[in-house]
């Protein structure tokens, strides 16, 4: 192990919560032959470029619609991000439900990201809808099913939850939480920032009635891309929060009700959406289960790496029951900001620290001041990168009790 306070020219990336990297090489590739050889805009004209523009388009949204057994693939809304796509679903589906005689309710959690916490909380600062926030356990940071049952009033018209937490990786019983909501009526809507692409996913079985999802986090796509899959049937009860050019019935000044152009006028980011494409193709080649697995192991090798760490904490669950590759710890005498700028200059370590957007699950864990150092894997770490993490993370901690 090198000496912690000489920069070393290895850089490892363990950042992929935020967003995965390094992408696979056939996203680099889709995006060099949109710009090299089509670079029209889809849908626009009735020469090849344009069509085959269009046609990489609607071979993305298949390719997306399997991975997660979508009903249509025209029922995948391309959006600008994650965020973009909880709020269309959450504002879109509230928006309907607001009238003069009584305000709609919504439910979400305290593990929730601010992408859900956010748009919930304007519409109800302004006074047009109420929320209830269901607490987590502070060990695990799973939600009781039970719970979210309990706070069902007649007047709900949406759940919302993030299916993996960003702080703590821990997976929420998404399947069980949505076939109570259909049992109920309710629709569910889904954050799937960090699990598409991780897990199995399946909306149609977990009875999902909204899936926001990220392009550019385990889908392998680039930056600026996300898509929201509305379950045939709530395109009815979600409406469009922009209007515009969508070349499809030009004649018309209003916006078209067929999916999928309801929900996307103007000009597509075509280069974005075609690379998305061929990074979820490469994400369906590996397979899903694959990638779990290997996630798993990383998980594994992490929590072997640290467990006899001394000063050394781990938030959320304790094993790989019910978790993915992220996870937030503090070592006793850095602060969190401080342990990630001692784990780059001294390891070459590329980590997040802070409150992740996601201030209630810190708080819930205890660690609203400051938060916490996270560590979050991707499908080209390696068992020995996630080793030389643990044994870099031990040195630290041995520093720390050495008085530094």
């Amino acid at each position: 192990m090198s000496d912690p306070l000489i920069p070393t020219p290895r850089r490892i990336y363990f950042d992929n919560a935020a967003t995965t990297f390094p992408k696979p090489k056939v996203m680099v590739e889709a995006i060099e032959n949109y710009f090299a050889h089509l670079g029209a805009s889809p849908g626009r004209g009735a020469y090849a470029e344009s069509i085959e523009a269009g046609r990489l388009i609607t071979e993305t949204r298949r390719t997306l619609n399997r991975l997660i057994n979508g009903q249509s693939p025209d029922h995948i809304v391309f959006t600008l991000n994650c965020s973009d796509a909880l709020n269309l679903a959450i504002k879109g589906l509230l928006a309907g439900a607001i009238s003069a005689t009584s305000k709609p309710h919504a439910i979400c959690t305290d593990i929730d990201h601010n992408s859900i916490l956010r748009p919930l909380n304007a519409l109800a600062d302004r006074g047009e809808i109420t929320v209830t926030r269901v607490p987590v356990n502070p060990k695990t940071g799973l939600v009781n099913v039970d719970d979210i049952r309990k706070a069902v009033l007649p007047e709900t018209r949406l759940i919302a939850i993030t299916h993996v937490s960003n702080v703590i990786g821990v997976v929420q019983p998404v399947a069980a939480i949505g076939r109570m909501a259909r049992e109920l009526a309710v629709p569910f809507v889904v954050d799937a920032a960090q699990s598409i692409g991780h897990l199995p996913l399946d909306v149609q079985a977990d009875c999902i009635d909204l899936l926001a999802a990220p392009g550019h986090k385990a889908l392998m796509g680039p930056l600026g891309t996300g898509f929201l899959y509305l379950r045939p049937g709530m395109e009815k009860l979600v409406r469009p929060l922009r209007e515009g050019g969508t070349g499809s019935v030009s004649e018309n000044d209003r916006q078209p009700d067929f999916m999928p152009d309801r929900y996307e006028p103007g000009s597509h980011n075509a280069p974005g959406i075609i690379a998305l494409g061929a990074a979820a193709k490469w994400v369906e080649e590996q397979t899903i289960e694959r990638l779990y697995r290997h996630d798993l192991d990383l998980v594994r090798t992490f929590i072997e790496g640290v467990s006899n760490i001394d000063g050394l904490t781990y938030f959320g669950p304790q094993g790989v029951r019910d978790r993915v590759g992220v996870f937030s710890f503090r070592i006793e005498g850095y602060s969190p900001a401080e342990l990630s700028a001692v784990l780059e200059s001294g390891y070459g370590i590329l980590t997040r620290s802070g409150l992740h957007c996601a201030p209630h699950a810190h708080a819930t864990i205890g660690t609203a001041e400051g938060g916490t150092t996270r560590l979050s894997f991707g499908p080209f770490l390696s068992k020995q990168d996630v080793k030389f993490a643990t044994d870099a993370l031990s040195e630290v901690a041995d520093m720390a009790r050495a008085g530094k």
